[in-house]
């Protein structure tokens, strides 16, 4: 299972849209079965990518500060590739044009509230998929609190009982400064303010270590990640597959990435 933040052709072609596009599609050709899933941005495009509503999916509230947010589950195919992705929808997160900037580059404010709604609406849309996956593979600061969610409220269910998280840290967001009541928007949602202390001080650092806290591995997918993620990985002595730019260039990622998987 693959939750991106970004993926080509949807958006703008940057080095995690093109790596999102890429793996899929590689893993699937190496014979397992995969599901890709992204925020539907209101900058991509309806029509020209033919997205179409998944009713038997959609329908769902979530409840994040204390108000009801509807969620619309969409879906497309990069027929050239065989892939289908899942597209998640709220008017009041991604209806905007901008995927997590305003005009002037300022990064928005409800960006946590975006995380927590992308995070809990995902691994509800895979429950009603009932689709176990082994691995969970996240790419991009977006999809950094699908961990915490998946082992502290969602381990239980039989769906993700044998489920593994992998983080990819590209250093998307290492600079940025989070809404002061981050982790009390998150706490809200049945998570305890001491599984989340990093989030006392929620910036783009404490998320990414946030997100390595409740991962079973962790991909460096770009170089100068801050090296106090790399450390932190240490630390936890998790398993960790370095950046290796050739690799990224000639592929043969997607073959390191696959046997990464099947060591875990």
């Amino acid at each position: 299972m693959f939750v991106n933040s970004e993926m080509s052709p949807f958006l703008p072609e940057s080095r995690i849209a093109e790596l999102c596009r890429k793996l899929p599609q590689g893993i699937q050709e190496r014979k397992k079965e995969i599901r890709s899933f992204m925020p539907k941005y209101g900058c991509i495009n309806e029509r020209k990518n033919q997205l179409h509503e998944v009713i038997r999916l959609s329908g769902m509230n979530l409840i994040i500060s204390d108000v009801d947010r509807p969620m619309v589950i969409k879906v497309a195919s990069i027929s050239s590739a065989r892939l289908q992705v899942y597209f998640l929808d709220n008017d009041d997160y991604f209806r905007r044009k901008q995927i997590d900037r305003d005009a002037s580059g300022a990064f928005f404010a409800d960006n946590d509230e975006r995380a927590i709604f992308f995070a809990r609406g995902i691994l509800e849309t895979v429950k009603k998929l009932r689709w176990a996956p082994d691995i969970i593979h996240c790419h991009g600061w977006i999809s950094q609190l699908v961990p915490l969610y998946l082992k502290k409220i969602y381990r239980d269910d039989p769906i993700f009982s044998n489920s593994k998280a992998v983080l990819s840290l590209y250093g998307d967001a290492d600079k940025e400064t989070f809404s002061k009541d981050f982790a009390k928007k998150i706490h809200a949602g049945g998570i305890r303010m001491e599984d989340i202390p990093f989030l006392s001080e929620p910036d783009g650092i404490n998320l990414a270590k946030t997100a390595i806290s409740y991962s079973d591995a962790v991909i460096f997918g770009a170089d100068g990640v801050d090296e106090s993620l790399k450390s932190y990985c240490d630390e936890l002595k998790l398993p960790v597959l370095p950046y290796q730019e050739s690799s990224l260039e000639s592929g043969a990622f997607i073959d390191e990435y696959d046997r990464f998987y099947d060591q875990l």
